[in-house]
Protein backbone atom coordinates (compact mmCIF):
# COMPACT_ATOMS: atom_id res chain seq x y z
CA UNK A 1 0.00 0.00 0.00
CA UNK A 2 2.94 2.32 0.70
CA UNK A 3 3.83 2.41 -3.01
CA UNK A 4 0.21 2.63 -4.22
CA UNK A 5 -1.03 5.83 -5.88
CA UNK A 6 -2.57 8.45 -3.62
CA UNK A 7 -6.23 7.76 -2.82
CA UNK A 8 -8.72 7.92 0.01
CA UNK A 9 -8.01 4.26 0.68
CA UNK A 10 -4.30 4.99 1.01
CA UNK A 11 -4.98 7.89 3.37
CA UNK A 12 -7.17 5.65 5.56
CA UNK A 13 -4.36 3.06 5.56
CA UNK A 14 -1.77 5.69 6.54
CA UNK A 15 -3.98 6.69 9.46
CA UNK A 16 -4.23 3.07 10.56
CA UNK A 17 -0.43 2.81 10.58
CA UNK A 18 -0.05 6.01 12.58
CA UNK A 19 -2.43 4.56 15.20
CA UNK A 20 -0.92 1.05 15.20
CA UNK A 21 -0.42 0.15 18.91
CA UNK A 22 2.96 -1.50 18.27
CA UNK A 23 4.66 0.57 15.59
CA UNK A 24 2.56 3.70 15.28
CA UNK A 25 3.48 7.31 16.01
CA UNK A 26 3.61 8.04 19.79
CA UNK A 27 1.98 11.46 19.31
CA UNK A 28 -0.91 10.13 17.21
CA UNK A 29 -1.47 7.28 19.65
CA UNK A 30 -1.94 9.74 22.52
CA UNK A 31 -4.76 11.63 20.80
CA UNK A 32 -8.49 11.29 21.34
CA UNK A 33 -11.58 13.06 19.98
CA UNK A 34 -11.23 16.06 22.30
CA UNK A 35 -7.49 16.54 21.92
CA UNK A 36 -7.61 16.96 18.15
CA UNK A 37 -10.57 19.38 18.09
CA UNK A 38 -8.25 22.44 18.34
CA UNK A 39 -6.29 21.18 15.32
CA UNK A 40 -9.52 20.66 13.36
CA UNK A 41 -10.63 24.22 14.07
CA UNK A 42 -7.19 25.54 13.14
CA UNK A 43 -7.21 23.66 9.84
CA UNK A 44 -10.71 24.94 9.03
CA UNK A 45 -9.61 28.53 9.60
CA UNK A 46 -6.49 27.95 7.48
CA UNK A 47 -8.77 26.78 4.65
CA UNK A 48 -10.81 29.96 5.06
CA UNK A 49 -7.67 32.10 5.03
CA UNK A 50 -6.37 30.47 1.84
CA UNK A 51 -9.72 31.21 0.17
CA UNK A 52 -9.72 34.80 1.40
CA UNK A 53 -6.20 35.24 0.01
CA UNK A 54 -7.17 33.48 -3.25
CA UNK A 55 -4.10 31.29 -2.69
CA UNK A 56 -5.30 28.16 -4.44
CA UNK A 57 -1.98 26.34 -4.23
CA UNK A 58 -2.17 26.73 -0.47
CA UNK A 59 -5.88 25.84 -0.49
CA UNK A 60 -5.07 22.48 -2.05
CA UNK A 61 -2.72 21.70 0.85
CA UNK A 62 -5.03 23.02 3.54
CA UNK A 63 -7.97 20.97 2.25
CA UNK A 64 -5.75 17.90 2.54
CA UNK A 65 -4.97 18.80 6.15
CA UNK A 66 -8.67 19.23 6.86
CA UNK A 67 -9.51 15.91 5.20
CA UNK A 68 -6.93 14.22 7.40
CA UNK A 69 -8.82 15.47 10.46
CA UNK A 70 -11.95 13.66 9.24
CA UNK A 71 -9.95 10.48 8.66
CA UNK A 72 -8.46 10.81 12.15
CA UNK A 73 -11.89 10.98 13.81
CA UNK A 74 -13.08 8.06 11.68
CA UNK A 75 -10.11 5.97 12.83
CA UNK A 76 -10.91 6.70 16.47
CA UNK A 77 -14.50 5.66 15.82
CA UNK A 78 -13.37 2.45 14.15
CA UNK A 79 -11.08 1.54 17.05
CA UNK A 80 -14.01 1.94 19.44
CA UNK A 81 -16.32 0.03 17.06
CA UNK A 82 -18.63 3.03 16.78
CA UNK A 83 -18.23 3.93 13.09
CA UNK A 84 -15.56 3.98 10.39
CA UNK A 85 -14.74 6.13 7.36
CA UNK A 86 -17.10 4.20 5.07
CA UNK A 87 -20.00 4.89 7.45
CA UNK A 88 -19.08 8.58 7.56
CA UNK A 89 -19.21 8.68 3.75
CA UNK A 90 -22.43 6.67 3.67
CA UNK A 91 -24.13 9.05 6.10
CA UNK A 92 -23.25 12.19 4.15
CA UNK A 93 -24.27 10.61 0.83
CA UNK A 94 -27.67 9.64 2.23
CA UNK A 95 -28.17 13.08 3.76
CA UNK A 96 -27.27 15.01 0.61
CA UNK A 97 -29.52 12.89 -1.60
CA UNK A 98 -32.44 13.26 0.82
CA UNK A 99 -31.96 17.03 1.18
CA UNK A 100 -31.91 17.57 -2.60
CA UNK A 101 -35.14 15.99 -3.88
CA UNK A 102 -35.12 18.53 -6.75
CA UNK A 103 -31.88 16.96 -8.00
CA UNK A 104 -32.20 13.26 -7.12
CA UNK A 105 -36.01 12.88 -7.19
CA UNK A 106 -38.95 14.39 -9.02
CA UNK A 107 -39.77 17.20 -6.58
CA UNK A 108 -39.80 20.71 -8.04
CA UNK A 109 -39.27 24.07 -6.35
CA UNK A 110 -40.17 27.44 -7.82
CA UNK A 111 -37.09 29.34 -6.64
CA UNK A 112 -34.05 29.38 -4.38
CA UNK A 113 -36.13 30.38 -1.37
CA UNK A 114 -38.25 27.24 -1.65
CA UNK A 115 -35.11 25.12 -2.00
CA UNK A 116 -33.67 26.72 1.12
CA UNK A 117 -36.95 26.26 3.01
CA UNK A 118 -37.01 22.57 2.12
CA UNK A 119 -33.38 22.22 3.26
CA UNK A 120 -34.22 23.76 6.64
CA UNK A 121 -37.34 21.59 6.96
CA UNK A 122 -35.25 18.46 6.38
CA UNK A 123 -32.72 19.59 8.97
CA UNK A 124 -35.52 20.23 11.45
CA UNK A 125 -36.85 16.69 10.91
CA UNK A 126 -33.36 15.29 11.50
CA UNK A 127 -33.00 17.23 14.74
CA UNK A 128 -36.39 16.02 15.95
CA UNK A 129 -35.58 12.38 15.20
CA UNK A 130 -32.13 12.71 16.78
CA UNK A 131 -33.04 14.51 19.98
CA UNK A 132 -36.82 14.47 20.27
CA UNK A 133 -36.01 18.08 21.05
CA UNK A 134 -38.42 20.66 22.40
CA UNK A 135 -36.42 23.64 21.10
CA UNK A 136 -35.16 24.41 17.61
CA UNK A 137 -32.05 25.92 19.24
CA UNK A 138 -31.05 22.84 21.24
CA UNK A 139 -28.27 21.48 19.06
CA UNK A 140 -26.55 24.69 17.92
CA UNK A 141 -22.85 24.08 18.77
CA UNK A 142 -21.69 26.17 21.70
CA UNK A 143 -18.15 26.01 20.29
CA UNK A 144 -19.08 28.05 17.21
CA UNK A 145 -17.53 31.53 16.99
CA UNK A 146 -19.97 33.92 18.64
CA UNK A 147 -20.95 35.77 15.45
CA UNK A 148 -21.62 32.49 13.62
CA UNK A 149 -23.58 31.17 16.59
CA UNK A 150 -25.74 34.32 16.69
CA UNK A 151 -26.33 34.04 12.95
CA UNK A 152 -27.43 30.41 13.24
CA UNK A 153 -29.74 31.18 16.19
CA UNK A 154 -31.42 33.93 14.19
CA UNK A 155 -31.78 31.74 11.08
CA UNK A 156 -33.47 29.00 13.10
CA UNK A 157 -35.91 31.47 14.63
CA UNK A 158 -36.61 33.11 11.28
CA UNK A 159 -37.46 29.72 9.77
CA UNK A 160 -40.43 29.41 12.12
CA UNK A 161 -41.55 33.01 11.54
CA UNK A 162 -39.89 34.87 14.43
CA UNK A 163 -38.30 37.61 12.35
CA UNK A 164 -38.81 41.11 11.03
CA UNK A 165 -40.08 41.49 7.48
CA UNK A 166 -38.87 45.06 7.05
CA UNK A 167 -35.15 45.90 7.02
CA UNK A 168 -35.92 49.31 8.55
CA UNK A 169 -37.15 47.54 11.70
CA UNK A 170 -33.78 45.78 11.94
CA UNK A 171 -31.92 49.09 11.63
CA UNK A 172 -34.22 50.68 14.23
CA UNK A 173 -33.37 47.85 16.62
CA UNK A 174 -29.66 48.58 16.22
CA UNK A 175 -30.31 52.25 17.02
CA UNK A 176 -32.35 51.24 20.07
CA UNK A 177 -29.56 48.99 21.34
CA UNK A 178 -26.98 51.72 20.73
CA UNK A 179 -29.11 54.16 22.75
CA UNK A 180 -29.12 51.66 25.62
CA UNK A 181 -25.33 51.34 25.44
CA UNK A 182 -25.00 55.14 25.59
CA UNK A 183 -27.39 55.23 28.56
CA UNK A 184 -25.15 52.87 30.52
CA UNK A 185 -22.04 54.82 29.54
CA UNK A 186 -23.62 57.98 30.97
CA UNK A 187 -23.97 56.43 34.43
CA UNK A 188 -21.55 57.26 37.26
CA UNK A 189 -19.93 54.89 37.87
CA UNK A 190 -20.49 52.93 34.68
CA UNK A 191 -22.18 49.59 35.58
CA UNK A 192 -19.87 47.16 33.80
CA UNK A 193 -22.24 44.17 33.91
CA UNK A 194 -25.11 46.18 32.43
CA UNK A 195 -22.82 47.74 29.83
CA UNK A 196 -21.50 44.33 28.80
CA UNK A 197 -25.05 43.03 28.40
CA UNK A 198 -26.11 46.00 26.29
CA UNK A 199 -23.04 45.76 24.04
CA UNK A 200 -23.85 42.08 23.57
CA UNK A 201 -27.39 43.02 22.53
CA UNK A 202 -25.95 45.58 20.10
CA UNK A 203 -23.64 43.02 18.51
CA UNK A 204 -26.53 40.55 18.22
CA UNK A 205 -28.62 43.20 16.48
CA UNK A 206 -25.80 43.97 14.01
CA UNK A 207 -25.55 40.25 13.20
CA UNK A 208 -29.27 40.35 12.47
CA UNK A 209 -28.72 43.16 9.97
CA UNK A 210 -25.96 41.18 8.25
CA UNK A 211 -28.25 38.15 8.03
CA UNK A 212 -31.09 40.16 6.53
CA UNK A 213 -28.87 41.50 3.76
CA UNK A 214 -27.36 38.00 3.20
CA UNK A 215 -23.87 38.84 4.43
CA UNK A 216 -22.01 36.37 6.62
CA UNK A 217 -21.08 38.27 9.82
CA UNK A 218 -18.10 36.08 10.72
CA UNK A 219 -16.57 36.44 7.27
CA UNK A 220 -17.33 40.15 7.19
CA UNK A 221 -15.60 40.82 10.50
CA UNK A 222 -12.60 38.76 9.40
CA UNK A 223 -12.36 40.97 6.31
CA UNK A 224 -12.62 44.09 8.47
CA UNK A 225 -9.87 42.75 10.74
CA UNK A 226 -7.65 42.10 7.74
CA UNK A 227 -8.30 45.58 6.33
CA UNK A 228 -7.58 47.26 9.65
CA UNK A 229 -4.39 45.24 10.09
CA UNK A 230 -3.11 46.22 6.64
CA UNK A 231 -3.76 49.92 7.26
CA UNK A 232 -2.22 49.90 10.71
CA UNK A 233 0.85 48.11 9.42
CA UNK A 234 1.22 50.95 6.89
CA UNK A 235 1.35 53.38 9.83
CA UNK A 236 3.89 51.20 11.63
CA UNK A 237 6.06 50.96 8.53
CA UNK A 238 5.97 54.74 8.08
CA UNK A 239 7.33 55.18 11.60
CA UNK A 240 9.99 52.53 11.06
CA UNK A 241 11.11 54.03 7.74
CA UNK A 242 11.39 57.52 9.26
CA UNK A 243 12.90 56.38 12.57
CA UNK A 244 9.91 57.66 14.53
CA UNK A 245 8.37 56.42 17.78
CA UNK A 246 4.72 55.62 17.14
CA UNK A 247 3.93 56.16 20.82
CA UNK A 248 5.14 59.76 20.53
CA UNK A 249 2.94 60.58 17.55
CA UNK A 250 -0.22 62.59 18.09
CA UNK A 251 -3.60 61.13 17.27
CA UNK A 252 -4.03 63.77 14.54
CA UNK A 253 -0.80 62.64 12.90
CA UNK A 254 -1.79 58.98 13.13
CA UNK A 255 -5.17 59.85 11.60
CA UNK A 256 -3.40 61.55 8.66
CA UNK A 257 -1.40 58.39 8.06
CA UNK A 258 -4.56 56.31 8.37
CA UNK A 259 -6.19 58.36 5.62
CA UNK A 260 -3.11 57.82 3.44
CA UNK A 261 -3.41 54.10 4.03
CA UNK A 262 -7.08 54.21 3.03
CA UNK A 263 -6.21 56.17 -0.14
CA UNK A 264 -3.79 53.45 -1.15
Amino acid sequence: MLQAPASIEKLVWIMSQLRDPNKGCPWDLKQDYSSIVPYTLEEAFEVAEAIENEDFDELEKELGDLLFQVVFYARLGEEEQRFDFSKVVSAICEKLIRRHPHVFADQEFANDEEIKRNWEDEKAKERHVKNQQTSILTDIPKSLPALSQANKIQKRCAHVGFDWDNISDVVDKIKEELDEVEHELAQTPVPQDNLSEEIGDLLFAVVNLARHVKIDPEQTLRQANRKFTKRFQFIEQHHTDNDLDIKASTLDYLEQLWQQAKAQ
